[in-house]
C-alpha cells in the first residue's frame, strides 16, 4: 500500500496544493486528471521520490517495489532491447549483472563460489530465472519482434523506444505502477493491449493521462488535482465528469424530495455499472459505486473553455478531389499515389503509421508545400483555415499581445476590444491574459489562441493536424463537440481514441504504398473491418 500524509508541495512560497492524504490499494488503477499546469507530472514525482514534498510524507509498504514509465527516450541508449527491460527490476538487474561477471572470472575461486551462491539464493527469491521469458513476452505483446531484443535502444527509432520502456515499466509486476502518458507514441494495437493488461492487473496502478478512452477503460478510482487539492473519485472519467453534472443539477433541485434525488443517484450508478467492460474494472468499480451516497457527488470546480466554430457560407456540390499525389523529402518517400474524394458533409480522419507522413498530406492540402506529382482541387465554394502541429509560422512577433494577433483575423464588426475579450474570456484568458505576449504562452494556451482565430475566420473548411495536443481535458472535450456540431467540413488527425471516434465519417490511410479511402465510416469501424485490415497489412501499415 502507498500512504499519502499531508503532503503539500510549494515553489518559491507558492502552493500547489497542500494537505493531500491519501491511500493508494492494490486493485485499483487511478487516473489522476488536472489543468495543465495544476500538477500532476509534480506529483507523480512526489509519488516516486524523485522529488521531496515541502510538508507530509509519502510511505510505501515494506518489501514492495515501486515501478515508473522513464521520459527520457535517450537514458538506455547504450543497452540493449533486453538489458533496458530487465532494468525495469533494478535488484534483480543488479544481481543478475553481479553474477555474470563473478562467472568471467579467471581463475574461478572458491570465494567466487560461495558469492555466487549467494547471489543464486536472492535471484531465485526474485523469479530471476524466468526473467529474461517474461521479458521477452512483454516485448512481443507490446509489438517489439525477437529480431530486436539484442538490439542497442541508441539505433531504435523513438516509435520502438517508447514501446520497450513500456515494457520495463511493466516488468515483474510492480507491486504499485505509475505512468505518465503511457499511450504518447503507441500506436492503436498496442494501447488496446495496455488496456486489456491493466484490466486484470492485481496491484496499484496510477496512470496520468490525456486520452478519454484510456482513462475509461482502465480507471476504477479518478484523482482530480484542482484548485491547490487532490481529491479523490470514484468511477472512471465519463463517471467523474457526468456525476459532477448530477450533483450540479441536484444541488438546483432545491425543492425536491430526497427520495426522488436518491432515485436518480441510483439509476445514474446502475447505467455506469452496466456499461463497465473490463473485467477487474467491471468488478471493483460496482463494489465502490455501490457504496455511493448523494453527499458523495459533487459538483466539479472546473472551466470549460467555450468553443463554437460558425461558417460565412455553405459548401456547394464540391469539396476535395486529391488525385495521384505523391512526395518526397530528403530522398525519403512519405506519400505515393494518394487519391481520394471528399464530399462537403465529410468530416474526415487521417490516419497513418508515421505522424510525419499524416503531417506532409495536411501541409500538402493546405498549400503550405507543393506535391512532387498530383493534383489536389478544392471547390470553388470551400474556405479554408489550418490549424498546424508546428504553429511556428502563426507566432513569428512574439513581443506581440493576444489581443492585437486575435484583431487581425477579425470581421469589421468583431474587429473592438469589448468583442475579443469577451471571446478570450470565454477561451479562459480572463482580465489581463488577454494582453499576454505570445512569447509567454505554453503549449494549451497557443492552441486555445489558435482555436479563436479559427473561431473568428469563419471558414467552410477546417484542417487540424493533432489539434488535442497540449490541451487539457477541459479543452479537449469542449473541442471534441464543438467539432460535432460544426457545420462545415473538417480534415483532421488525431491519436485521441473518443475524438476521432465521436467526430469522423470518413477514414483515410495514407503511406509511401497508397492510401485506403472509405466513407461513411466511423475510426472504429474502419479499425474492425477486416478488408481495411488485410489491406492496411499489404501496404504494411500499422496503425
Amino acid at each position: 500500500m502507498l500512504t499519502v500524509s499531508n503532503v503539500s508541495v510549494a515553489f518559491s512560497g507558492k502552493k500547489l496544493y497542500d494537505d493531500v492524504n491519501l491511500k493508494f490499494t492494490p486493485g485499483n488503477t487511478y487516473g489522476v486528471i488536472g489543468a495543465n499546469g495544476a500538477g500532476k507530472s509534480t506529483f507523480l514525482k512526489v509519488l516516486e521520490g524523485k522529488l521531496a514534498p515541502t510538508t507530509g510524507t509519502v510511505s510505501m509498504d515494506t518489501n514492495e517495489r515501486m515501478s515508473s514509465l522513464v521520459q527520457n527516450h535517450f537514458a538506455f541508449d547504450e543497452f540493449t532491447v533486453l538489458d533496458t527491460v530487465l532494468q525495469g527490476h533494478q535488484e534483480l538487474y543488479e544481481v543478475k549483472t553481479e553474477m555474470d561477471a563473478i562467472y568471467l572470472h579467471d581463475p574461478f575461486t572458491d570465494e567466487d563460489g560461495i558469492q555466487v551462491g549467494e547471489l543464486s539464493a536472492r535471484f531465485e527469491e526474485l523469479d530471476g530465472w524466468n526473467a529474461e521469458t517474461e521479458a521477452l513476452q512483454l516485448l512481443r505483446n507490446v509489438g517489439i519482434s525477437d529480431a530486436d531484443t539484442y538490439s542497442l535502444m541508441g539505433d531504435l527509432p523513438e516509435t520502438t523506444k517508447v514501446k520497450v520502456l513500456l515494457a520495463q515499466a511493466l516488468f515483474g509486476s510492480p507491486d504499485i505502477l505509475i505512468l505518465d502518458e503511457p499511450t504518447n507514441g503507441l500506436d492503436t494495437k498496442t494501447i488496446a493491449w495496455l488496456e486489456d493488461f491493466l484490466a486484470d492487473y492485481q496491484n496499484t496502478v496510477i496512470v496520468v493521462s490525456h486520452d478519454r478512452h484510456f482513462l475509461n477503460a482502465v480507471s476504477t478510482m479518478i484523482l482530480d488535482v484542482d484548485f491547490g487539492k487532490i481529491k479523490l473519485f470514484v468511477g472512471n472519467y465519463d463517471f467523474w465528469k457526468e456525476s459532477s453534472e448530477l450533483a450540479l443539477r441536484l444541488q438546483s433541485q432545491a425543492n425536491s424530495k430526497k427520495e426522488e434525488q436518491i432515485k436518480q443517484l441510483q439509476e445514474f450508478i446502475a447505467r455506469f455499472s452496466a456499461n463497465a467492460s473490463k473485467s477487474k474494472q467491471a468488478t471493483s468499480r460496482k463494489k465502490q459505486l455501490d457504496k455511493i451516497t448523494l453527499d458523495d457527488i459533487r459538483p466539479s470546480t472546473r472551466k470549460y473553455p467555450y468553443i463554437k466554430f460558425d461558417i460565412q457560407r455553405e459548401i456547394g456540390n464540391d469539396l476535395l478531389r486529391v488525385e495521384g499525389v505523391s512526395k518526397t523529402i530528403d530522398g525519403v518517400k512519405i506519400l505515393d499515389n494518394i487519391t481520394f474524394t471528399l464530399s462537403p458533409d465529410d468530416k474526415t480522419l487521417i490516419m497513418a503509421q508515421s505522424d510525419a507522413t499524416a503531417t506532409v498530406l495536411l501541409d500538402i492540402l493546405a498549400g503550405r508545400i507543393e506535391p512532387d506529382t498530383g493534383t489536389v482541387t478544392w471547390g470553388v465554394t470551400t474556405s479554408r483555415d489550418y490549424l498546424a502541429k508546428d504553429m511556428a509560422e502563426n507566432f513569428e512577433k512574439p513581443e506581440m499581445q493576444i489581443l492585437d494577433f486575435l484583431r487581425d483575423f477579425a470581421s469589421k464588426e468583431e474587429n473592438d476590444n469589448t468583442f475579443l475579450r469577451g471571446l478570450l474570456g470565454r477561451m479562459l484568458f480572463k482580465g489581463e491574459d488577454s494582453e499576454k505576449s505570445l512569447d509567454v504562452l505554453s503549449g494549451g494556451e497557443k492552441v486555445r489562441v489558435m482555436l479563436s482565430k479559427l473561431m473568428l475566420t469563419k471558414a467552410n473548411v477546417l484542417i487540424l493536424d493533432d489539434p488535442t495536443n497540449h490541451l487539457d481535458l477541459e479543452s479537449i472535450t469542449s473541442l471534441n463537440d464543438g467539432l460535432v456540431d460544426y457545420k462545415g467540413s473538417l480534415i483532421f488527425t488525431s491519436h485521441d481514441h473518443t475524438f476521432a471516434q465521436t467526430i469522423a465519417n470518413h477514414v483515410v490511410a495514407v503511406s509511401d504504398q497508397g492510401s485506403i479511402d472509405r466513407a461513411d465510416m466511423t475510426y472504429e469501424q474502419f479499425m474492425n473491418h477486416k478488408e481495411v485490415q488485410k489491406q492496411l497489412a499489404d501496404m504494411n501499415i500499422l496503425l
